[in-house]
């Protein structure tokens, strides 16, 4: 009996390591897999923030500025692309974008339908479906942000073609190459925290292409197409304003110093750009106007956008005043001397303003401006030139594949309404409806 006890007692020192490194193992496993609820939170209530922006935020921004008789139109566009976009993104946009890595190009298929995603999204704290939520709405919104640029004369079955299409062969393969753990990323070290590129640069690039394939509006420039409703711009631009807090908030992808830090400075950026373009109209202008109090903390949340986690809140200011500056006069120069008719001025702000931002994050990522500091093996030159390769090789994709998307849909649906029904209007010629009725 003596013995028996001793040879159960020697086998349970033996074993004593072997099971204290199969828990030890078992418990980090277990951490790993295991969301943070503070997290998950703060991703999911950012997601409705990106969500409101494009609906109702970036509908009511973009209707109050066209005429009475495209307000509605503006807003079904909108949504159909919100629909259709977020319907790819399901079945095969976020694998093409997030998935496992393959050759840095696009994603793996390993995720097509969501059929294969893991508990919790790899270097992060939250469910991977949230994740998947998170940056389903970025893809709804980018394409819709190029609606300013056709309005009054884009044929409604081409815009949602033309918007699917280039979600696909533009957003998704952009998103991966700089979100994705693709190329630009990996082998250039190119930075955007929320958008600049991916979003901002995308949208800009491919509205100009767009405007200038479909032409200009019927009297344009001549003709003065004022906004037929300045109060649904202002609460539009204050819709969005909000929104990018879990635009750029949500983009640190958790609760932390770095989401409230990202929160900050594009709310400041903003405040600044918005107080420096009414300086700029009353010089201009004579009056400062609340289109371009609106207009102008658009063009701050664009610019500060690719660097808001990045960068100090002084350099946030520098960003919004740089963004007005820089802007306000690009505005004049594709309009007036270039006579391209992009309607609402979604490259002049939009584009610029997220290249802008992106190659300025470069010099204001530095420690020595309070900046988070580079990266192992990054300097000042080698951001610069990554962020500079990564804009450009973006720009130039994203024109490219607008060109060739664009002539594709247009195979099928023509791109152009005809000259009677742009006249007429959109509201009641594409949608058999009037946005107000005034009985």
């Amino acid at each position: 009996m003596r013995n028996l006890t001793a040879v159960l007692a020697a086998l349970i020192t033996l074993l004593m390591p072997a099971l204290a490194l199969a828990q030890t193992g078992f418990e980090a496993v277990s951490a790993e897999d295991v969301a943070d609820t503070g997290d998950t939170a703060w991703i999911l209530v950012s997601s409705a923030f990106v969500l409101m922006m494009a609906m109702p935020g970036l509908t009511l921004f973009y209707g109050g500025l066209v005429r009475a008789k495209g307000f509605l139109a503006v807003l079904v566009q909108v949504g159909a692309i919100a629909a259709v976009a977020s319907v790819l993104w399901i079945m095969v946009g976020y694998t093409l974008a997030f998935g496992d890595v393959a050759g840095g190009w696009l994603g793996s298929g390993n995720a097509w339908m969501l059929l294969n995603i893991g508990n919790v999204r790899a270097n992060t704290t939250i469910p991977e479906s949230a994740f998947v939520l998170f940056q389903m709405c970025f893809a709804l919104i980018t394409p819709a942000l190029m609606v300013g640029a056709w309005v009054d004369r884009a044929r409604f079955g081409w815009v949602v073609g033309f918007s699917a299409l280039w979600g696909l062969i533009v957003y998704a393969p952009v998103a991966h190459w700089v979100w994705g753990g693709g190329w630009l990323s990996t082998k250039f070290g190119t930075l955007d925290f929320a958008g600049g590129i991916v979003v901002h640069t995308t949208a800009g690039i491919s509205a100009l292409v767009v405007a200038m394939l479909l032409g200009k509006r019927a009297g344009f420039p001549k003709t003065l197409m004022l906004p037929h409703s300045p109060s649904l711009t202002m609460a539009g631009a204050a819709l969005l304003w909000v929104g990018w807090f879990g635009f750029n908030g949500g983009s640190a992808l958790a609760a932390n110093d770095d989401a409230a830090s990202a929160i900050i400075n594009t709310h400041v950026a903003a405040c600044v750009a918005a107080l420096v373009w009414l300086v700029i109209e009353k010089f201009a202008v004579g009056k400062p106007t609340s289109v371009g109090f609106a207009t102008g903390a658009i063009a701050g949340l664009a610019t500060v956008t690719p660097a808001a986690g990045y960068i100090a809140p002084g350099a946030a200011m520098l960003f919004g005043a740089l963004a007005t500056v820089v802007c306000y006069p690009m505005i004049q120069l594709v309009k007036k001397r270039l006579e391209i008719d992009d309607s609402l001025d979604v490259f002049a702000v939009h584009g610029v303003g997220g290249m802008l931002g992106s190659v300025l994050l470069a010099v204001f990522i530095s420690e020595s401006f309070g900046g988070t500091g580079y990266a192992q093996g990054m300097d000042l030159a080698r951001q610069l030139v990554a962020q500079i390769a990564g804009v450009g090789i973006v720009a130039l994709w994203s024109a490219f594949a607008t060109v060739v998307c664009a002539l594709m849909v247009s195979m099928v649906i023509p791109m152009r309404v005809t000259e009677d029904e742009e006249r007429e209007g959109l509201d009641i010629t594409s949608h058999g409806e009037r946005a107000w009725e005034m009985d």
